[in-house]
């Protein structure tokens, strides 16, 4: 039996981090492509290096869309995170761009022919997850971990913390009691900052981000309370070190709470089964505890490429289920299509919405309204009760 006393940790990465910075980059390229055509593909990764940006990959899309939009497309993220140093500039970093048409062997396998429907891009396995521990339904470490950080962010951008740079970590490991989250045993947060400040002016800079992002009393003992451990940050970003697309996946998702199958998500579109079969895992899941039906849920898809219907579809909700796993695994199969195209339709993915993704996770996000993070939607909740005579 598994203790349900515990300690669990989980990093998050901010939107300057190298390998951030790529996702960002990689994922532009994606919504401008399909703003062009939704029914562009993509597969496109970055490497960031100090001022150099390279861009490989291959895309199916309009001609109209030239190496010189891609650059273009590049400065501009590195622009908006906020990269105006000497060893990473927006506007003086030396882009290099090598991407070419897609595969015509990918091509067949992938598209959908006379009786043949769409396949999925590739084969693999996706996870999704969702639990009770956070309002959002995520995981409780990785949740803090992505807040503080958006916060810090935040008063960044807004100019309200001139002092701090664009690159920063954090790290969340918190205390279970019977299976709850109940308090931070320790924090430990590295930000870059200007030259002029200290570590403890940086440690009182970053002390109310994590203060307004825990619940009240969750706060850490002082000596278990780090700031940029090393003593200083501000050698920073791309210039610090290199970045690359798809290197945070476990920060992307769960923070480690729950299983993954490998893929990367940023600089595919979304016939990509890595990104969108996913997606639809955690929509699913999600639904799933929102529904009541259980405290914690994994889902598992697999695929094979050029086939579209899933191989399997795997339930496990941990023994908190309030209904049959056989059952509730029939009954997602009855009310989503997981097939490639019924997943883009079903969750209106063929639009430009995944630069926003790139960083503070894909899931436990807010839904928008020109179709954003859709899959956090909880509209299957009725649909779900109903199956089970759940009121």
């Amino acid at each position: 039996m598994p203790t349900s006393d515990y300690v669990f940790t989980s990093e998050s990465v901010s939107e300057g981090h190298p390998d951030k910075v790529c996702d960002r980059i990689s994922d532009a390229v994606v919504d401008m492509f399909l703003t062009a055509d939704p029914q562009s593909r993509v597969a496109v990764e970055t490497l960031v290096t100090t001022n150099r940006i390279v861009l490989a990959g291959e895309t199916r899309g309009p001609g109209s869309i030239t190496h010189g939009h891609l650059e273009e497309a590049a400065r501009a993220c590195v622009r908006d995170i906020g990269y105006e140093q000497d060893g990473f500039h927006w506007k003086n970093a030396e882009v290099q761009i090598y991407v070419h048409e897609q595969s015509s062997d990918i091509a067949q396998g992938v598209d959908a022919a006379g009786n043949k429907d769409e396949g999925a891009g590739d084969q693999g396995i996706m996870f999704g997850y969702a639990c009770t521990e956070t309002e959002p339904l995520m995981p409780a470490p990785i949740h803090f971990a992505h807040e503080i950080l958006h916060s810090l962010a935040e008063a960044r951008h807004s100019g309200a913390e001139p002092g701090l740079g664009p690159d920063a970590k954090s790290q969340v490991t918190l205390q279970y009691e019977a299976g709850k989250p109940v308090r931070a045993t320790s924090i430990v947060v590295s930000t870059q900052h200007a030259g002029h400040l200290d570590q403890g002016e940086v440690r009182e800079i970053v002390r109310p981000h994590v203060l307004n992002v825990l619940p009240e009393g969750w706060m850490c003992a002082e000596e278990d309370f780090y700031v940029n451990p090393t003593g200083r940050f501000v050698i920073g970003g791309p210039d610090g070190d290199a970045g690359l697309t798809g290197r945070k996946i476990i920060v992307d998702t769960y923070g480690g709470a729950a299983p993954h199958g490998g893929g990367a998500f940023s600089g595919k579109d979304p016939t990509k089964v890595d990104r969108s079969a996913a997606y639809a895992a955690r929509y699913v899941a999600k639904n799933v505890v929102a529904a009541g039906l259980a405290d914690r849920c994994t889902i598992q898809l697999s695929y094979a490429i050029g086939v579209s219907k899933p191989l399997s579809v795997y339930v496990d909700t941990y023994g908190t289920g309030q209904v049959d796993e056989a059952k509730l695994g029939k009954i997602i199969r009855e009310l989503v299509d997981l097939s490639p195209r019924g997943i883009r339709e079903h969750l209106s993915l063929s639009r430009p919405i995944y630069a926003r993704t790139a960083a503070y996770g894909h899931f436990g996000r807010a839904p928008e309204a020109d179709g954003g993070f859709s899959w956090e939607r909880t509209d299957l909740v009725a649909a779900l009760k109903s199956a089970f005579g759940a009121s």
